[in-house]
């Protein structure tokens, strides 16, 4: 028999289909490279996780993804997407966060958090309410941005941050952190994306500041960069950090992949393993060019040339599609959304296809006899 035509072993074939290599982080090893990506549920009150997140989160890591992310996490109140956003700034958040993130690595994921601030697009309704402005007498409040620029029209026009109003929130960031820690999460993802207010100081479309925070891209990274240290210096040297950008804005003259280049060399000489790259969010007029992996050439310039970890996010839904990614060097880590909302066993069906046998909680055991029991 030709070697062509010799059938695989299991750890040939783990070692053949590269979406099931596990991915080792400073002292955090990812059994797969297959990440549940940060989604808002805006299911919280006063920013407490509950049920619904135990529930969401935890049949993601019976469905076998080698790291589960808890969705943008407020490290203010006035840091939250929505009056429903889940939280992280205060104390008494730990707890339940905790139960999530010991329950997700009984289950064999390693536990992720996104630490955010909304900036501008803050205090806004639920998606399926609308995600009209609330208004302070229905428990809204003032976003926050590094200049008084509203996202869009009908969006409030947001307070300045001040130079001591942006060191308070970068110690906010940090506190967050460790929270986080003390929470029991492995992994902790700086949302620098999406037009919130870490994407918001480093897009000129969005900061249009004079002193030492605007103007150059030396400048207009200083607050991302200053948020990144802080968290590294509370955050433990075994564990990951991550950062997810917007590669680019898609609008002329707003951040670029050059610009992101940057970031992510700058980023990682500071700490960051991993820049998880999606893109757009900043502009209401951004003209976004949607199509199966559209993401992916970012993540995979990014790589190549700032010489850290990445992630590919967006319109990833095919096993095969995830395995070149992986297997072709575009980045280290595939992270989905959506396709882990219709099918939250996606990993499972992922090594069916790809003809891999990796573990199943033993409760399930019958529905998939020919994978080993977790």
């Amino acid at each position: 028999m030709s070697t062509l035509e010799a059938p695989l072993k299991i750890s040939d074939q783990i070692q053949t289909v590269h979406l099931f290599t596990p991915l080792p982080i400073r002292g955090v090893t990812l059994a797969n490279r297959i990440a549940v990506s940060p989604m808002c549920q805006y299911s919280c009150e006063d920013g407490f996780a509950n049920d619904w997140h135990l529930v969401h989160l935890g049949s993601r890591a019976i469905g076998g993804a080698g790291l589960v992310m808890m969705e943008a996490s407020a490290v203010e109140a006035r840091g939250r997407i929505s009056p429903l956003d889940l939280g992280i700034w205060k104390d008494e958040h730990i707890q339940p966060l905790a139960r999530i993130a010991r329950f997700l690595k009984e289950h064999g994921s390693v536990p992720g958090i996104q630490l955010a601030h909304a900036g501008r697009k803050g205090s806004t309704d639920a998606p399926w309410r609308g995600g009209h402005i609330v208004p302070a007498e229905q428990g809204g409040w003032q976003p926050v941005a590094p200049s008084p620029i509203p996202f869009a029209p009908g969006y409030p026009l947001p307070a300045e941050l001040t130079v001591s109003d942006i060191r308070v929130v970068v110690q906010s960031f940090a506190a967050a952190a460790k929270r986080a820690l003390l929470a029991g999460f492995e992994i902790i993802e700086l949302h620098g994306a999406h037009g919130y207010l870490i994407h918001e100081f480093l897009s000129p479309l969005s900061n249009q500041r004079r002193d030492e925070y605007g103007g150059s891209l030396e400048n207009r990274m200083r607050f991302a960069l200053e948020v990144i240290e802080a968290v590294r210096r509370v955050w433990p040297d075994h564990l990951a950090l991550f950062l997810r950008i917007s590669a680019t804005d898609w609008v002329k003259y707003g951040w670029d992949i050059g610009d992101s280049v940057q970031l992510a060399r700058a980023a990682g000489q500071r700490g960051v393993d991993l820049i998880d790259c999606s893109s757009g969010g900043t502009s209401a007029r951004a003209a976004i060019p949607l199509r199966p992996g559209y993401q992916v050439p970012f993540s995979e310039k990014i790589r190549r040339e700032a010489g850290v970890f990445t992630g590919a996010v967006g319109l990833i839904t095919e096993p095969g599609q995830a395995e070149a990614i992986i297997r072709d060097g575009a980045a280290d880590l595939v992270l989905m959304a959506r396709e882990f909302l219709r099918e939250p066993y996606w990993p499972i069906k992922a090594a069916q296809e790809l003809g891999v046998k990796i573990p199943v909680a033993v409760q399930y055991g019958r529905a998939f006899p020919q994978m080993p029991a977790l």
